[in-house]
């Protein structure tokens, strides 16, 4: 009987095995799912990984191999990981019924595995929508990402959405007390469509994306699932049903006021002001009038704050509004100007900040904190 055999470089596989840890290491209603998917070939190697929410499939090219007709079975995630994290230089695996056996310099070690039926069923027969700058993708998705929460008891609240128009792509964030929005006119879809992505989803996605080389992804659908293709790999997520907040309202700056501010000053203030929190909730007082805001904050148990900040273009008129200190500041870390302009209408209206690049444009807005707050 010919030998099942496959020479892979370690650096490759390694790559791969890393990028599905957080998948294979979550635990589900199926064992299986602890267990990655290899399909060996002739040429090709491909591993897929699933946690029945999102799903991973990645592939890469093999050294050596004398498997003539496609080769399936399952292997501990956590455990091949770990194991190949250890070995060096080329990776000779030979496959038997129950087991294969890794040789690497002078180690040989044998890991059982099981039986590829037992693998749940794995998003098939991609539908591609368009494609997608991965560069872009990746900085939009820095710029709002941070605000998704992580067990909101609203679900809708626990993910991104995704908006795909003839004219633009737009990504809108919210945790209830802020927003946050990133835009560009050099992606759209000729069909509107919205899906709202779950939280861990974008934050896999990302780290597949900064690890990744392809310049340029698809979009496609599979399903009831979202897919994100580059080169070498297929990433699946399945959908939030639930319904993202009507947020359009709140960012309408109809009768707000503009006024332009220095980011790195306004953030140090902001900095100093959040170290007297000592993990209270209390508000930042900020008093705008013509050319300056004055920042003033009294924690009792702490200490306080009062600071006076310049102005490059002024609020016409005089207004007292609080914030949490740490809501703005979170949001202006995610632009990059020098200087940034934002909106303001009274004391009970968000303020909203604005900012562009080349590529897309940014949108941050925060509530305010009533007044009965100290």
């Amino acid at each position: 009987m010919t030998k099942k055999q496959f020479t892979v470089d370690q650096k490759l596989l390694l790559g791969l095995l890393s990028s599905m840890q957080p998948i294979c290491s979550k635990k589900t209603a199926l064992d299986a799912t602890s267990s990655i998917l290899f399909q060996v070939g002739y040429k090709e190697l491909v591993l897929k990984s699933t946690d029945l929410e999102i799903s991973l499939q990645a592939s890469c090219s093999l050294l050596e191999s004398s498997i003539k007709e496609n080769c399936s079975f399952l292997v501990s995630g956590k455990r091949i990981f770990e194991i190949v994290k250890e070995l060096d230089g080329p990776i000779t695996g030979d496959i038997t019924p129950q087991h294969i056996t890794f040789q690497a310099g002078g180690v040989n070690l044998t890991l059982h595995i099981k039986d590829a039926q037992e693998f749940p069923p794995f998003p098939e027969r991609i539908e591609n929508l368009m494609h997608l700058d991965a560069g872009l993708l990746r900085k939009m998705l820095d710029t709002v990402a941070f605000l998704i929460p992580q067990n909101n008891v609203n679900p809708a609240l626990n993910g991104l959405l995704l908006e795909l128009s003839p004219e633009s792509l737009i990504m809108t964030t919210t945790d209830g007390h802020c927003l946050a929005q990133v835009s560009t006119s050099r992606t759209s879809l000729a069909t509107s469509r919205t899906w709202l992505l779950p939280r861990r989803a974008i934050f896999e996605l990302k780290k597949i994306l900064d690890a990744s080389q392809d310049s340029t992804l698809f979009l496609g659908i599979c399903g009831n699932q979202l897919v994100f293709s580059g080169e070498l790999f297929n990433f699946f997520t399945k959908l939030l049903a639930d319904q993202f907040p009507h947020y359009k309202t709140i960012l309408d700056k109809t009768a707000f006021l503009p006024a332009t501010i220095e980011r790195s000053r306004f953030v140090k203030t902001l900095r100093r002001s959040s170290c007297l929190l000592s993990g209270q909730f209390l508000a930042t007082k900020f008093s705008f009038e013509e050319n300056q805001v004055r920042v003033s904050i009294h924690n009792k148990e702490v200490g306080m704050l009062d600071e006076q900040i310049d102005l490059k273009e002024i609020v016409h008129n005089k207004l007292d509004i609080r914030f949490y200190a740490p809501y703005l500041l979170s949001g202006l870390q995610a632009f990059n100007d020098t200087d940034v302009t934002f909106y303001l209408k009274n004391s009970v209206s968000p303020i909203i900040f604005t900012g562009s690049t080349e590529e897309y444009s940014m949108t941050y807005l925060v509530m305010p904190v009533s007044p009965t707050i100290p």
